[in-house]
């Protein structure tokens, strides 16, 4: 191609799942669907003190947090293929319909690992190379690949602190991956000249 065409990630803002989403708190449901397009999610973890800035539930808790929107996002899972079982029931008893067979074998290996407390994702290696298809149409939100990001203050821009290194350790149990980041430093960087950027960033001690 004579012209270069730059890869593009597009993302989709989706404001914090508090406690009952899945049951339509706040603004639960509206957001659950927004997530079921994505190819990813990236969950950004609250990893700094700061009295100005209030949580929620008035506390900094990371790991709560995550549990929070992991929870409320395996209860939306659990219910939306809850409702699919009793048709693809009856359809696989027909016989004849060998899709809704193998559909109806995916959504019960997700409701095992959802019923015991795991994310759908954990039921991927299970699943065979020819079904991976069938799989992503399920669009189970907790089956997309995570990514936890840690938003720490400005002076744990570089390798982090406590709470993000407790947010790392989770995401190797999960099989994810996790960055550090600091929204306060992106933010001010985003003010400034291409030329300046480099500069303000050396004086925190950072090359990028």
């Amino acid at each position: 191609s004579k012209e270069i065409i730059p890869a593009r990630i597009t993302f989709v803002d989706v404001a914090g799942l508090v406690r009952g989403a899945s049951k339509g708190e706040g603004l639960g449901n509206q957001f659950l669907a927004n997530i079921r397009d994505c190819d990813a999610v990236a969950f950004v973890a609250r990893c700094f003190e700061g009295g100005d800035i209030i949580h929620v539930e008035g506390r900094v808790d990371p790991l709560s947090d995550l549990d929070i929107i992991e929870t409320e996002l395996m209860l939306a899972d659990l219910e939306s293929l809850e409702k699919r079982v009793p048709n693809l029931e009856k359809r696989a008893k027909a016989g004849s319909d060998k899709e809704s067979a193998k559909t109806l074998e995916l959504v019960k290996l997700a409701l095992a690992e959802l019923s015991e407390g795991r994310p759908a994702r954990a039921a991927f290696p299970k699943v065979s190379k020819e079904d991976h298809k069938a799989w992503w149409m399920l669009q189970l939100l907790t089956a997309l690949p995570a990514l936890y990001v840690c938003n720490v203050d400005e002076g744990s821009a570089g390798d982090g602190n406590s709470l993000s290194a407790t947010v790392a350790e989770r995401a190797g149990r999960d099989g994810a991956k996790a960055v550090v980041i600091s929204a306060k430093i992106e933010s001010e960087i985003a003010m400034l000249e291409a030329e300046e950027r480099a500069e303000f960033l050396e004086t925190l001690g950072l090359e990028e």
